[in-house]
């Protein structure tokens, strides 16, 4: 036997022996990985790629942590930080790679995916007509797919409940504003959309808030619908903007990190006037912070559904590399002490599906499908039962419309219609007298006749109505006929005059936002 062989087979014996017989420290654990690439590295039959090797090393020791922890290579660090800091051209998405599959983790407001009805959970299976599935998958393989020249066109086959729907979508620039869009929904009631928690959002909430109070604003409704977070200072620092000097934000603790209290200045623009708070399934950590203190002081109402629930904060640490990683350090709670983080522990997998699992036990739908153990109760300031372990429980619950998404309207979305054909008919007809301003827009909108020119568009590209289907759903067929109208008309009002004219529109078919209205009126 030479020297070799001898090293090696006395290697492979005793690594397992030396090491099962120390304790199981930090030492003992980095011997054991600097020992195996040593192994690799002198002995593997082939040249080994041992920059490729240590990515997956630590991306195997990020799925034995939690779902929120992340390594980030140094290739992908603009590309990750960019969501919050400034914009981009491509379709619009953000995504994570699960089990070999590419899932939409978020659509961004106003960009390209969003405007013709890319979903939350959606997952890629074919780009321009190529799979996108399978071992080869990885970030770079999604950039360099996705992204490019505005103006650009990529054809997406997109997997939704087992159900194979094609999207075309044009390359745009991707805006990251924060408030896309605030107004006066009556004389004293005014609305701001925040659609993450990124550097600008606090200004330009403040913007909003400014401008709406000017105009005779003494409520308001904050909807983070959808809002998946940000940055943690962000997060208390508009939560701030409500509450009295003193209160309790949030505080953040963990196994490393002492507990640490976040409070009120006392300098808030907006601490005195009626308060609602839009969430849903969507709404997730700086979101829940906000929403969480504003139910626990009792400061306003919360309107919608149960938020995501991710109660852990990551700190970001940068690698010699340029890689940077995400890790969670400590977990936030509520001023009434909850942590509204959902369990992790039957894996990511698992826990990345549970709104789908919401969805399929009717927790979206009816309220009585929610169920909270009692030993995850908590009181708020004026002895209100609140509930950990799972998000954030509204305290006016609404049902999600599901009978908005007939066939036809999906049929029409995923071709793009929804998109190509209001901006079409926008830009043919914007310099006419008719819709020279928003007033005169809908004073005549009816004359247009954009619902029967929209008909047979679509019958000209090959879309045609299962007419036998609708007549056995006459009540979701006339629902979703009466939904996709008005969003026709928003679309048309977004082309002319701008995103907050969208939000104008669609207001009367929102169920949140007329609960919210209905709420602060009385």
């Amino acid at each position: 036997m030479n020297k070799i062989h001898r090293l090696l087979t006395l290697g492979l014996l005793l690594l397992p022996t030396a090491l099962h017989a120390q304790a199981d420290t930090v030492s003992a654990a980095q011997q054991r990985v600097d020992q195996v690439m040593d192994l690799i590295e002198q002995f593997y039959t082939e040249t080994p790629d041992m920059n490729r090797l240590s990515e997956e090393a630590v991306r195997a020791m990020f799925k034995a942590l939690d779902p929120h922890s992340i390594y980030i290579p140094a290739k992908d660090v603009e590309r990750a930080n960019e969501g919050l800091q400034g914009n981009f051209e491509g379709v619009g998405i953000s995504f994570q790679i699960v089990s070999d599959t590419i899932v939409v983790q978020s659509v961004i407001d106003g960009g390209p995916s969003e405007k013709v009805g890319l979903q939350v959970g959606d997952k890629l299976i074919r780009i321009d007509g190529q799979p996108a599935t399978g071992d080869s998958i990885n970030n770079n393989f999604v950039f360099k797919r996705l992204r490019g020249k505005k103006g650009t066109v990529v054809e997406l086959d997109i997997l939704r409940q087992g159900t194979v729907y094609p999207f075309s979508i044009v390359r745009d620039k991707v805006p990251i504003y924060s408030v896309d869009t605030y107004f006066m929904a009556d004389d004293t009631i005014g609305y701001i959309r925040l659609t993450r928690f990124a550097r600008t959002s606090v200004d330009e909430f403040r913007k909003a808030l400014k401008a709406l109070q000017k105009q005779g604003m003494t409520a308001l409704i904050l909807d983070l619908r959808g809002n998946t977070g940000g940055f943690l200072d962000i997060a208390y620092t508009l939560a701030n903007e409500f509450l009295e000097r003193g209160q309790l934000i949030v505080y953040q603790e963990g196994r490393r990190t002492p507990r640490q209290d976040f409070r009120a200045n006392g300098h808030g623009k907006f601490r005195k006037g009626r308060l609602v708070v839009l969430i849903d399934e969507g709404s997730a950590s700086a979101s829940e912070i906000v929403s969480g203190a504003v139910q626990d002081w009792d400061r306003g109402t919360l309107v919608g559904r149960r938020t995501f629930g991710k109660g852990l904060v990551q700190r970001m640490f940068p690698l010699k590399d340029g890689g940077q990683v995400r890790l969670t350090t400590a977990r936030y709670f509520t001023p009434s002490g909850r942590c509204i983080q959902r369990p992790y522990s039957e894996g990511s997998d698992a826990y990345r599906d549970d709104l789908s699992q919401r969805y399929k036990r009717g927790e979206l739908v009816n309220v009585d499908s929610i169920h909270f153990p009692d030993s995850l109760k908590y009181k708020t300031a004026s002895g209100r039962t609140v509930y950990g372990g799972g998000g954030v429980m509204p305290d006016l619950f609404v049902p999600m419309d599901t009978m908005r998404l007939s066939d036809y309207y999906i049929s029409l979305r995923g071709k793009g219609l929804l998109n190509s054909f209001p901006l079409n008919w926008a830009d043919a007809h914007r310099r006419q007298p008719e819709v020279k301003t928003f007033e005169l827009f809908l004073q005549n909108y009816d004359s247009f006749g954009l619902d029967s020119l929209l008909a047979a568009h679509a019958i000209e590209k090959g879309i045609v109505r299962d007419a036998e289907k609708e007549a056995r759903e006459p009540e979701r067929t006339a629902h979703s006929d009466r939904y996709m109208a008005l969003m026709l008309k928003a679309q048309v009002a977004k082309d002319l005059f701008g995103i907050e004219y969208y939000y104008k529109v669609m207001k009367d078919f929102d169920d949140a936002f007329l609960a919210a209205l209905q709420h602060l009126r009385k």
